[in-house]
């Protein structure tokens, strides 16, 4: 990939790493002191296709355990990679290489299952110009982590919590009285803030065109509803100023239809709460 996403600060991995490595090793690895401790080296395998994220948390769960290690990558975080690719290969003590290699293969397998899942609905929309959303549900703790990992795959990142941007749902418009209402007590509490709103009708949408938002939602419009509601964003005076998302029941099969309808955005929370591990090893001795 042409440029590569920028990890989340040391800080946030070094703390994701000692959670980890805390109730993997407790107070001890009674296994791997069965070992002789002697130098060693190992590579890391990856054993399906698969895009690679993780590299961060990675090399620090190993360097937490031995800060000695050396750790050689063939790969970058964003790339795709063959079944069969040698991913890494390590150098340092047998007991540490084995102590910090489940955490490790952990975080490596969860957030590179993210990434590849999402190269996957960005492929699937490729030439729409519609571009790939992750959301808030994600592996409590893991945020930042599957966000970033989101990023490797060619989506974007969509709000990170409930602090960095107001969306405004049914709840909001009912107890404001209108949406109108809403959008104006928004954009005075939040000024600065990106607003998002979310319509259910066209009347809505044309209220919240006409009052003004950094985003509209549109939830659970049928096909000519969804086209229409592009047609108005996009007509004068608007002229797509405001750019439209779609989120909810949107599924491989329905993406490239959805994207080809003119919408600016398409949220998937699957790309993060449906975890599939990318399948790979780590092996003591030679790279094949």
């Amino acid at each position: 990939m042409s440029e590569r996403p920028t990890p989340p600060p040391t800080e946030v991995i070094a703390s994701d790493v000692a959670r980890a490595l805390a109730e993997d090793v407790g107070s001890g690895d009674v296994t791997a002191a069965l070992l002789p401790d002697s130098a060693d080296i190992a590579y890391l395998l990856c054993k399906e296709a698969a895009v690679v994220a993780g590299r961060p948390w990675f090399d620090a769960c190993h360097r937490a355990v031995d800060p000695d290690v050396r750790i050689e990558w063939r790969v970058q975080d964003g790339d795709h990679v063959p079944a069969g690719t040698v991913l890494a290969t390590l150098s340092g003590r047998t007991r540490a290489l084995v102590t910090a290699e489940r955490s490790s293969l952990n975080f490596l397998q969860t957030l590179s299952g993210t990434a590849t899942v999402t190269a996957t609905y960005v492929d699937a929309v490729r030439g729409t110009g519609c571009t790939i959303l992750d959301t808030r549900k994600t592996l409590p703790g893991l945020r930042l982590a599957q966000k970033y990992a989101v990023r490797c795959g060619g989506g974007q990142n969509h709000r990170i919590g409930l602090y960095d941007a107001v969306m405004l749902k049914e709840n909001h418009v009912r107890a404001a009285g209108s949406l109108v209402a809403a959008i104006r007590l928004a954009r005075a509490a939040q000024p600065s803030l990106p607003l998002i709103v979310e319509v259910e009708t066209l009347d809505q949408l044309d209220e919240a065109l006409a009052a003004g938002c950094d985003r509209i939602l549109i939830d659970d419009f049928d096909a000519g509803t969804r086209r229409e509601a592009v047609r108005r964003a996009k007509a004068a005076p608007y002229l797509g100023r405001i750019p439209l998302e779609v989120s909810g029941s949107v599924d491989m099969t329905t993406l490239r239809g959805i994207a080809e309808d003119g919408v600016d955005f398409v949220s998937i929370g699957g790309l993060t709460k449906h975890v599939r591990a990318i399948d790979l090893s780590m092996k003591l001795g030679p790279a094949p």
